[in-house]
This record gives C-alpha cells, sequence and structure tokens, in this order.
C-alpha cells in the first residue's frame, strides 16, 4: 500500500520540535495554536506513535519524534530545493546576513564559499556583530536573516546545533591560575557575557576585563599572548589554543544553541536558499561533544 506524507504536516512538526512550543511553532508559522495542535495530532494518528511528551520545560520529543526530526528536516530541505529548481525562478540579488565574529570564519566559511559559488549571481553582504546586535538588526529590516547564538531554550528561531561554551587559554599558559582571573571578551555586548559573568558570580571568582572592543582578532591575540582567557564555543576554538578543563579551576559553563533567524513577513528566493544552505552545512558538520 503506497502512503505518501503530508509536507504540511511535517513541517509543522518540524517547527513545533525546533521552538518547544505549540504558541511558538503558530506564531512562526501564521496559524492558530488550535490549528497546530490538530496537525500534530493528524501526524501522530498516521504514525500512531505520540511525537511529543511535556515536561517543565515545555515539550520534548519523544523516541519515535526522535526518529522522524532528523529525516524530516532532510525531507523539508529537499522539498524546498525541488522547488526553487523546478519553478525555474533564478536566485538573483542581494542577500543581507548577519552573523556573530566568532562563527563567520569558523563554522560558517564553507557555507559562505559553497553559496557564493553555486549562486554566483547574488550579492551577499555580511553583517557581523553580537547575538543581541543582529537580534535588533533582523527586527529593523536591515539584514535579511540571522544565525544567532543563544542559550539553549525556546527560541522565535530554529535550533541548527547545540555546542558548549568553554573556557579557552594559551596552551601551557598561566592566564588561568591568575586572580583576579584576566578575561577577555569580543564585545560588552556578546551573547556569553551574561553566563560567563554569572558562572564567575556564583563560584565566587574575582575578574577583571582585558579586552572588549568587538574585535575578535584582538580578543584572539590577546589569549595567544597569554594576557587573559577568554570563552568560545568548543567548535570554533583553534588548533593552537587550549580548552581549558574543569581541573584549571575554573567554573562549568552552559550549552549554547546556534539558532538560524529569519524574520516574519518571509524572505526572497535568494535568502530562502541561503537559509536552505546553512542548514545543510551545519547537519553535516558535527559540533563538539
Amino acid at each position: 500500500m503506497i502512503r505518501n506524507l503530508d509536507m504540511t504536516l511535517i513541517r509543522t512538526f518540524i517547527t513545533v520540535a525546533d521552538k518547544a512550543s505549540m504558541t511558538a511553532a503558530a506564531n512562526a508559522l501564521h496559524l492558530t495554536q488550535g490549528a497546530v495542535s490538530q496537525q500534530v495530532k493528524r501526524l501522530e494518528e498516521a504514525f500512531g506513535s505520540s511525537l511529543f511528551e511535556r515536561d517543565r520545560r515545555g515539550l520534548r520529543l519523544t523516541r519515535a519524534g526522535e526518529q522522524l526530526f532528523g529525516r524530516g528536516k532532510r525531507l523539508l530541505a529537499l522539498n524546498d530545493e525541488i522547488w526553487v529548481e523546478m519553478a525555474g525562478t533564478p536566485v538573483a540579488g542581494q542577500v543581507r546576513l548577519g552573523v556573530p565574529y566568532d562563527l563567520v570564519g569558523t563554522l560558517l566559511a564553507p557555507v559562505l564559499k559553497t553559496y557564493a559559488e553555486t549562486y554566483p549571481q547574488v550579492e551577499i553582504s555580511l553583517v557581523c556583530g553580537s547575538s543581541p546586535e543582529l537580534t535588533a538588526a533582523l527586527a529593523a529590516g536591515t539584514i535579511d536573516l540571522a544565525v544567532i547564538e543563544e542559550r539553549v531554550g525556546p527560541t522565535a528561531g530554529e535550533c541548527l546545533a547545540i555546542d558548549r561554551l568553554v573556557w579557552v587559554g594559551a596552551k601551557g599558559g598561566v592566564a588561568r591560575a591568575k586572580r583576579p582571573l584576566p578575561v577577555s571578551i569580543v564585545a560588552d555586548t556578546c551573547a556569553f557575557r551574561p553566563a560567563v559573568l554569572a558562572a564567575l558570580g556564583e563560584h565566587g571568582l574575582e575578574w577583571r576585563t582585558v579586552f572588549e572592543n568587538g574585535n575578535i582578532d584582538a580578543t584572539t591575540a590577546t589569549v595567544r599572548s597569554d594576557l587573559a582567557v577568554t570563552t568560545w564555543l568548543a567548535s570554533t576554538v583553534p588548533a593552537d589554543l587550549d580548552i581549558l578543563p574543569s581541573e584549571s579551576g575554573l567554573p562549568p559553563l552552559p550549552n549554547f544553541a546556534i539558532n538560524l533567524h529569519l524574520p516574519r513577513h518571509g524572505v526572497g528566493p535568494a535568502a530562502q536558499e541561503f537559509a536552505r544552505h546553512i542548514r545543510d552545512g551545519l547537519a553535516r558538520r558535527p559540533v563538539a561533544a
């Protein structure tokens, strides 16, 4: 017996899973919460399995939901890719992508290269900033889409990956042992800053700022010179620097999500394709465990 998947139901399921909330998914899909709930119920009835269960933090996937989630995302991406190709609409124009300083030259570098080679008629404008700055820029309409680092949890965006926030220092360095702890943070608006300062405060560690002006290269230089330690996502740490172990005496830090944000009013084909490339690129590149 041949059975076909309803892509509308799959898209709703993926959105609910990404946002861990029926309400947030309804807002993103421009549907009522009741409609979203009904679509999820139809999908569960089709498979004969519950896809979500609720805990104190919101909705989370069941074993069946986790099984569907990865394949469902790939199916949606393929569906969207086929539509773009078969519709025959040339992908051209300008795309303004907002990216945090630490991701533009690491996780996203291969994605940018592949997209530029695939769509040479698209003019790419990169806007680098801290995640709070990029969130504001997206709301103001000065960028078309953004990759944003946020604490793990409900989000208005789409979670692409979750990574460890780690302490980073010079190989064999001594800055990690100094008190007050010398800390170099890219900017005072850095998404990691509140979590880092909270961790230091909870463990009673005195600290001082060595550098904080929005330049990732200068931050890296202060760490390489053993003038300070910093915090980065584990998957973005340069090979010539150390991820500091728990034995270093520094407090543990929370995980962060790498989320893709699009404006509520939607985007054109060029930005849609850029979003797909970002999803595919991060899905193929594992982050640190």
